[in-house]
């Protein structure tokens, strides 16, 4: 690792950056208080409606609904579903993939029935699967993710406790609030673990923020309980689905703990490769730990972008360690 890195980093470790003094306005994670009721067949058709009249957001895509994992213990292996209402009962399969969708049944929407699965509701985290035709193994397009943001709220797959947070109805209900503003909610889950995401939009790329990766990086065990990503944590992330200087068709690249390092990774050098020689040399760092023993290091330094009057702008070293507190690889948001 060359010099002026070191120095950069060791600067802005002293003056305090590494400890989050100068941290983004915090983003609001909606989190469960307890079990919430089996989904609503009415809501998961709205979702289906919504996904039609929205079609031009992703024209060729297909829309699934997906289950997740939501507890360290949940097996999502042999699950089934059933739609459920007063008279009706109706078999729901269930892909290998963990993926399913709904038919419309009169009765069922009659009956105000509800989706109904065998492992209890509490376990599972629900998503709308968007997926366009085309898009290259590793990317995701934002057109698909806009559109899931919108069916997944319209199809009721957040819920909260009335009783206790009421105040929170409309981020969970309104996908305007939700999907189309920066303080949106919505995460999403990449397949395995993430180290970065890049987004590419005809020649014009850049970096996710850090701030968009592990549910913003705010959780904590004693929060990790009531929020979907509690066993992925490590795959979660938001997208700038406000952001239409993005068109639809940006891709975002998915860069996992598990590749090599890549051509925007830096090399750390051999006496800065442990947590021990990283913390001797540049302070203490905002850390993320996850259940897989691995964890992210983050340090900030004085970014070279202007910045708004009377704000201060930073940029990110960010540091993956193996479960044996070795670096695997690094990146800088900003080159030095």
């Amino acid at each position: 690792m060359r010099k002026l890195v070191q120095a950069w980093l060791l600067a802005a470790a002293l003056a305090g950056a590494a400890h989050g003094q100068d941290a983004a306005p915090p983003r609001v994670t909606v989190m469960a208080t307890r079990d919430p009721v089996d989904k609503s067949y009415r809501k998961m058709v709205a979702g289906m409606q919504r996904f039609e009249r929205e079609h031009a957001l992703a024209p060729q895509a297909t829309l699934r609904f997906e289950l997740l994992p939501r507890l360290p213990t949940t097996r999502l292996a042999g699950i089934t579903l059933r739609v459920a209402g007063d008279t009706v009962s109706l078999p729901v399969p269930v892909a290998p993939d963990h993926t399913f969708t709904l038919e419309l049944n009169a009765q069922a929407l009659k009956e105000d029935a509800a989706l109904v699965a065998s492992s209890k509701t509490s376990t599972l985290t629900w998503r709308a699967r968007v997926r366009s035709p085309g898009v290259p193994a590793g990317m995701r397009r934002l057109g698909d993710l806009r559109l899931e943001c919108r069916v997944g709220v319209q199809a009721g797959l957040l819920s909260n406790n009335d009783q206790l947070f009421a105040w929170l109805g409309e981020l969970l209900t309104d996908a305007e609030r939700v999907c189309a503003t920066p303080q949106g909610n919505y995460l999403f889950f990449s397949e395995r673990p993430l180290f970065a995401i890049t987004l590419h939009d005809g020649a014009r790329s850049a970096a996710l923020p850090f701030d968009l990766l592990y549910a913003g990086g705010t959780q904590t065990p004693a929060t990790l309980p009531f929020c979907d990503c509690q066993v992925l944590l490590d795959r979660s992330f938001y997208a700038p689905l406000w952001d239409h200087g993005w068109s639809d068709d940006t891709l975002l690249e998915l860069s996992y703990q598990d590749d090599p390092p890549g051509a925007a990774d830096i090399a750390v050098a051999a006496d800065h490769r442990s947590t021990q020689q990283m913390r001797a040399a540049l302070g203490p760092a905002s850390v993320i730990r996850f259940d897989s023993g691995y964890q992210l290091w983050r340090y900030r330094y004085p970014s070279l972008r202007p910045a708004k009057e009377g704000e201060a702008q930073y940029a990110d070293f960010v540091i993956l360690f193996g479960p044996d507190g070795m670096a695997r690889k690094a990146r800088l948001s900003e080159r030095l």
